[in-house]
């Protein structure tokens, strides 16, 4: 058994109706005509699974790595939570054209209905076109018969709440919140580990082998939260060289880093995995100390984590350096693992 260390993967993209031409660019890939919608930085979704890129497990599906290493690399508690099985879903988002209205069920509908998890999830919003708009929640309540009537008449987001966004606003969607990513937006995507989506209204267009896309109506129908919200909106504090907490959940915590010099991370604390996200800019990751392999350290010890791109540091390698590598001195990073320190949770 190798000692674990920083795992890079290999890039993982999905062409989609709605895609554009920005993810590829945005990792120093040239454009292409594909459009690609999402990017899945870190996946053990069955059949799109992310795939190691660096070091002596390059080539390993991240499933294979959590059945060999269990707690070394998801934490002591997240293995109790969730087994052998990891439990978040890790994208990059960019829409060129509207995503369907759609609704996740919760860990129950979804666990009597698909067994697996339901789908909580949370967007930072990485760029947007001057007007650009998303819909979170309902603007007035509405009930399950109206729900039924306006999705067949086509004025379902008459309902809906619609926000005009720029960079850096946060929106935390639990599962039953209606919602839809709009035209002009590029987001970073957290969320449990699950490709559930009720498809509620998709505009009447056709997918991308000319065909009407599949919706799901009745499903969404008991899957949706009707209720109405004062703030669909996170609000939160600007700040250099000091971690911002973005999302706190039982299911995911997310800190947005924007740094200017080394940073110290050191989070055994929170006995869980680590995903960075790099947004801006190019840093290096240094590792300095690990636990659970008696004091060994892995053949490799520092990583390159630029723009666009993203990695997973073990629960046994959580004590690293963020360092940044950018010509205007500044790197942008979220930081995501789950909170076992503040959460107390029991599936």
């Amino acid at each position: 058994m190798h000692t674990l260390y920083p795992l890079q993967f290999q890039q993982n993209f999905f062409e989609l109706v709605w895609g554009g031409h920005k993810l590829k660019p945005l990792k120093g890939i040239p454009a292409d005509d594909q459009k690609i919608g999402e990017s899945w930085e870190v996946s053990a979704v069955p059949g799109k699974e992310s795939l190691v890129a660096n070091g002596p497990l390059k080539g390993k599906k991240l499933s294979e790595i959590v059945t060999e290493y269990k707690d070394l690399l998801l934490g002591h508690n997240v293995t109790k939570m969730y087994g052998e099985t990891f439990p978040l879903l890790v994208k990059f988002i960019d829409a060129e054209r509207d995503l369907s209205i759609q609704v996740h069920p919760n860990d129950t509908l979804a666990k009597e209905r698909h067994n697996c998890f339901g789908k909580t999830e949370m967007w930072f919003v990485m760029d947007a076109l001057p007007g650009a708009y998303l819909y979170s929640g309902f603007s007035s309540p509405i009930s399950k018969y109206e729900y039924q009537k306006r999705v067949e008449d086509g004025s379902i987001c008459d309902v809906l709440a619609k926000h005009e966004v720029k960079k850096g606003d946060v929106f935390f969607i639990p599962a039953g919140r209606v919602h839809a990513i709009c035209s002009g937006i590029m987001i970073a995507e957290i969320q449990q580990s699950s490709d559930i989506t009720y498809r509620i209204f998709d505009y009447n267009r056709p997918g991308l082998d000319g065909k009407p896309r599949e919706l799901h109506t009745e499903l969404a129908k008991d899957a949706i939260d009707y209720k109405v919200y004062d703030n669909y909106k996170t609000d939160y504090e600007y700040k250099v060289n000091k971690p911002v907490a973005i999302t706190e959940s039982p299911y995911f915590t997310v800190k947005r880093h924007v740094i200017d010099r080394s940073f110290h991370r050191k989070l055994f604390k929170y006995d869980s995995f680590i995903v960075y996200m790099c947004l801006h800019g190019d840093s290096k990751i240094e590792l300095r100390s690990t636990e659970g392999f008696d004091g060994k350290m892995p053949e490799i010890k520092t990583i390159e984590l630029s723009k666009g791109n993203s990695c997973l540091i073990p629960a046994a390698c959580a004590d690293i350096n963020l360092v940044p590598n950018n010509e205007d001195g500044i790197t942008e990073l979220l930081e995501v693992y789950i909170d076992n320190k503040n959460f107390n949770r029991d599936l």
